[in-house]
């Protein structure tokens, strides 16, 4: 077994989470479940969108959570990477817009 920093085998305790805070543990999944339910957005698009902002918060348990779920969903592998790249392209824009910032900063000490 290759080691990882994450244990994969750790996402199937992701349920013990209330153990040691049991009200807080069960209003997350509460508010968890609600979340992913059937609404104004099917269940099965929150999971592409799950599948997209796991790749931008960088949760290897969430990727693969959530790769297994949208493949369960009937997403094809064209579709995910392609959520995977509109989740690549917002947090490269958001990391290239803050060069605005540095440019007013570059501007201001120029003057």
């Amino acid at each position: 077994m290759e080691k990882t920093y994450y244990n994969p085998d750790d996402l199937k305790k992701f349920g013990d989470i209330s153990e040691f805070q049991k009200e807080l543990g069960e209003k997350f999944f509460d508010y968890y479940g609600a979340v992913f339910a059937d609404s104004a957005l099917s269940a099965r698009e929150k999971s592409l969108i799950a599948l997209a902002v796991s790749h931008a918060v960088q949760c290897p348990y969430c990727i693969d959570a959530y790769t297994q779920d949208t493949l369960e969903k009937g997403y094809s592998e064209e579709q995910m990477m392609e959520a995977v790249h509109v989740a690549a392209s917002i947090r490269g824009g958001a990391s290239l817009v803050h060069g605005v910032q540095m440019m007013n900063k570059v501007n201001k000490l120029s003057m």
